[in-house]
């Protein structure tokens, strides 16, 4: 088993765990595949994820299943915007962590 972590990507983690929640599970070789078509910022940070760790465990992502994608809470952006009378508002911009653990598929339905 091997894994890979991004931290404080500027991504929400609400929205990266909709695209994290699709490629659990899958083969790492058609969750590439089929992340590359999908029209979210998270699809690609995710696909960079999986691709660094199936390179982690050198293994070819046709041999290795995604076992665990999890999205986690990072700390906040805190930026202001200028409002009427002088005052300020506080605007949050989200970031996230991602893990990535993939491991051996088992080959027992295969032929050798």
């Amino acid at each position: 088993m091997s894994r890979a972590l991004l931290r404080f990507v500027r991504v929400s983690p609400t929205k990266a765990r909709l695209v994290a929640r699709e490629v659990q599970g899958m083969n790492a070789e058609e969750a590439i595949a089929a992340l590359e078509f999908m029209p979210n910022k998270a699809a690609k940070i995710i696909s960079k994820v999986i691709a660094s760790a199936v390179a982690n465990g050198d293994y070819e992502p046709d041999e290795v299943v995604i076992t665990s994608c999890r999205v986690d809470k990072a700390a906040y952006l805190k930026r202001w915007r200028p409002r009427a009378r002088g005052m300020a508002t506080r605007i949050l911009k989200p970031t996230s962590h991602i893990l990535v653990e993939v491991a051996p598929a088992n080959n027992s339905g295969k032929e050798a």
